[in-house]
């Protein structure tokens, strides 16, 4: 079990090291193929298409062949499809392999995911939020590792070709630690003759729950995306902060979410997800409502620390209630709250552009603060459902 959760942490450390060696690479890349910055944004949506195809295909085929199977796979995809964004010379070509590598993350997102809930599972506590936070720590290596690849001149095939093959071997080495197939309930409840022999798929009341946990993960990952692309310009053009100042907010945010989801299983375990969401999403209500007000930079800086503080365990909590509602589908389950979820991550910073014509930019960040009050209003989705042991009810192994 140990084995696998190590083998999980290397996977979401990988698949925030791949994409983060794609951004750092994005403005050598969009002057090779001699695009606009507009190209750029439309072709960016084929990467998010990719993306969620690959998360609704992949569900089912981790429940079907077993995350052990389906894991190594698709980090094998998403590693060799990094190299072809550095390859494309025209926006066409660009285009197709943004949609592949959007194609190979989306599948690397699900079936690691569904993984990570098998882990779970068996430790018999929460242990989510500290992958997801791994998968940032893989973006800051990759930040580091690319501006030293670029100060040395590499160029984007080169630099995305290395990162390529360290995937593979990130990928081989890593694959035998992952848990094989718990296989399946139904079949095992078939042979023991009880009425549990019916798949849990075809029960009406979980898709219903599943798509309920999907348009919270909309909302919360529609808040994370508007903290990733709108914070800098927040206080640049609002408060009139240096571009380094500016650049502080984004790195307050991503710091304590971070830092929050390597806490945030222990909080979890000490007063349930249900606590978890309900007082996270309130609080980082609270920090972006300061952050919106505020005449003052410090206190603005200070107000995204808390609103990254406040998200950091809260799509980890909603992954993981998918995923446990029910083990014969946790793939197909997680697949739909992770593509509703990267939707709302997308759709959360080209809505606020829009809307900066109505109203000013910090004006709004009150569009994201309804959706934590929302979601906090709402946490008691997250209560359990099923058979799944809770952290009251045993320990972990060891």
């Amino acid at each position: 079990m140990r084995a696998g959760r190590l083998a999980t942490f290397a996977y979401f450390a990988l698949n925030g090291f791949l994409m983060g060696m794609w951004i750092v690479h994005i403005p050598s890349i969009e002057h090779r193929v001699g695009i606009s910055h507009a190209v750029l944004g439309w072709l960016l949506l084929l990467l998010g298409a990719g993306a969620f195809v690959g998360m609704q295909i992949v569900g089912p085929l981790t429940d079907r062949f077993g995350a052990r199977t389906v894991v190594p796979l698709s980090a094998a995809v998403c590693s060799l499809t990094l190299v072809l964004p550095g390859l494309a010379t025209h926006a066409w070509t660009l285009g197709a392999a943004l949609l592949l590598l959007g194609l190979g993350n989306g599948c690397l997102d699900v079936s690691m995911n569904a993984h990570a809930v098998q882990v779970e599972r068996g430790y018999r506590r929460p242990v989510m939020s500290a992958f997801h936070a791994t998968f940032s720590i893989g973006g800051v290596l990759a930040a580091l590792a690319g501006a030293r690849t670029l100060a040395w001149d590499w160029s984007a095939p080169g630099a995305l070709g290395t990162a390529a093959l360290l995937g593979l071997a990130v990928t081989a080495l890593a694959a035998p630690a992952l848990l094989p197939s718990a296989g399946s309930h139904a079949t095992e409840a078939a042979d023991a003759g009880t009425d549990a022999a019916v798949p849990s798929r075809v029960r009406r009341s979980t898709p219903r729950h599943v798509w309920f946990l999907a348009t919270l993960a909309l909302m919360i990952m529609l808040c994370e995306g508007v903290a990733n692309d709108w914070s800098v310009l927040h206080l640049r053009t609002i408060l009139d902060a240096p571009a380094a100042t500016a650049a502080l907010a984004y790195g307050a945010f991503a710091t304590t979410m971070t830092l929050g989801r390597f806490l945030a299983d222990r909080a979890a375990a000490r007063f349930g997800p249900v606590a978890l969401l309900r007082y996270g999403a309130a609080a980082a209500a609270v920090g972006l409502t300061a952050a919106a007000l505020s005449p003052w930079i410090p206190l603005a800086l200070a107000g995204w620390a808390v609103f990254g503080a406040g998200l950091s365990g809260c799509v980890p909590q909603l992954f993981s209630a998918a995923g446990h509602l029910d083990p014969d589908n946790a793939g197909a389950n997680v697949s739909r709250v992770a593509g509703l979820g990267y939707v709302g991550m997308l759709a959360g910073p080209a809505v606020i552009g829009p809307l900066t014509h109505v109203v000013p930019l910090n004006f709004t960040l009150f569009l994201p603060v309804a959706c934590c009050v929302a979601a906090a209003a709402t946490a008691g989705i997250l209560r359990p459902r099923g058979p799944v042991p809770t952290p009251h009810e045993g320990g972990a192994p060891g």
